[in-house]
């Protein structure tokens, strides 16, 4: 298996060598940048497989960052901040972040979040199942992890195309936000995290420049299933 390459994006020296010294015990080949446009830099050199993500760096921020990168590839992003407040998270993630976790942070949990995204984008997957699925106007290619509308490529974000990928694969079952929490982050549900709404809102954007076809449907008070054909 290729050896998976992961940049940690943080400007204080002391956190950025624990995360390091964390992925590197773990067998992950690990680099450092320290500020927004050092990262910058390192990204149009090298290709990683995850970036860990400081949102208060100096150079450039981390949304600016963000966004640079989205406008490129979809490699899946970490954040790491000390920005707790919800509209953070949220703004966060609408720009195209994958996961968002808070300082301070446990050890456990961050390898956990790594572990479950660099699975996810099937990266630590091993005999994946090659297969397109075609629904409406969309086309989602496994294998290359794309998806087409109307023949125009979109960029998603790992876990928005797990997402999508998770609805095609059952078109008539209602998914409630807890089941889908649990299988593309793995982990429990708290039942107050506005993830999995923001991931959904911003599937239906992107797929609304190029259709105006409705994909996903709000089952109120239950949560999301494919929207039927007819």
């Amino acid at each position: 298996m290729e050896s998976v390459k992961i940049l940690v994006i943080e400007d204080n020296e002391d956190i950025n060598r624990i995360l390091c010294r964390y992925l590197s015990k773990e067998g992950y080949q690990v680099k450092s940048a320290f500020s927004g446009t050092e990262a910058k830099l390192m990204l149009s050199l090298n290709q990683y497989h995850l970036l860990l993500l400081d949102l208060m760096l100096p150079g450039m921020t981390g949304e600016e960052l963000i966004k640079e990168i989205r406008n490129n590839n979809n490699t899946p992003i970490l954040v790491l901040s000390a920005k707790s407040m919800l509209d953070d998270k949220v703004k966060v993630l609408r720009l195209g972040a994958d996961d968002y976790m808070t300082k301070p942070f446990e050890r456990e949990e961050v390898l956990a979040r790594v572990e479950a995204i660099l699975r996810r984008s099937m990266i630590i997957k091993e005999n994946s199942e090659e297969k397109d699925y075609q629904y409406k106007n969309l086309r989602l290619r496994i294998s290359a992890r794309e998806v087409l509308i109307n023949s125009n490529l979109i960029s998603l974000t790992s876990h928005e195309f797990d997402i999508l990928l998770l609805l095609l694969q059952n078109p008539e079952r209602v998914y409630t936000k807890e089941q889908v929490y649990q299988e593309i982050w793995k982990s429990g549900y708290y039942g107050e995290d506005n993830t999995i709404n923001v991931h959904i809102s911003n599937i239906r954007k992107k797929i609304k420049e190029y259709d105006d076809e409705a994909y996903i449907k709000t089952v109120w008070g239950i949560g999301f299933k494919l929207e039927t054909i007819g």
